[in-house]
């Protein structure tokens, strides 16, 4: 008897997931032929002139969760507190989600990105966490899928609000982000 061994999913290429990404020339110019995704992540992560072209890629290549819950580590550890009520409503609605990734958590998540508007980093990602799957329309409307970049564009977005949050300090919170997005990617920092 013999048994399969399962397959190994495709390696992805680090030009396949910048393609449609708003990355600067520096950054594209960085991209080689068959680079992984890994390699070309860090090295913008290493050139701190690319800090915000490595947010972007890293929010596009993790899983939406991942993705979501690397936001929400990175918000919470660097927004100013005490957090004004949507914020917190915001964020621990993402919370949620990201614990329990359901219909119920991600339309929660939807209610809280409205509360605490969409320009803000807290709503911007709890938009994330809405936009990951499902329906954008009410239940009782036949479906809408989200577009499948809207999480990552979310989380990007929230990530570059919440660093310019205090703009003197915008260079270090972006490198603080980095930091925990190689945690997260690595699979060290679980929700």
């Amino acid at each position: 008897m013999s048994t399969a061994v399962p397959a190994r999913p495709p390696t992805r290429l680090a030009a396949d997931v910048a393609k449609p990404l708003p990355l600067t020339e520096p950054a594209r110019l960085k991209l080689a032929p068959g680079l992984g995704v890994r390699a070309f992540y860090e090295a913008l992560a290493a050139d701190p002139g690319l800090a915000e072209d490595a947010v972007r890629f890293l929010a596009a290549a993790l899983p939406k969760r991942e993705a979501v819950w690397w936001g929400l580590a990175c918000l919470r550890e660097t927004l100013p507190a005490p957090f004004p009520e949507p914020v917190l409503r915001a964020l621990m609605a993402v919370e949620k989600w990201v614990k329990e990734p359901a219909e119920g958590t991600r339309r929660a998540a939807g209610a809280a990105a409205d509360e605490a508007g969409y320009g803000t980093p807290a709503g911007c990602l709890a938009a994330a966490a809405f936009w990951s799957g499902g329906s954008l329309t009410p239940a009782n409307l036949p479906p809408v899928p989200p577009r499948d970049d809207l999480t990552a564009l979310a989380v990007a977005g929230a990530l570059l609000l919440g660093a310019a949050v205090e703009p003197l300090k915008g260079d270090a919170t972006r490198a603080r982000y980095l930091a925990v997005g190689q945690l997260v990617s690595g699979g060290q920092l679980k929700w």
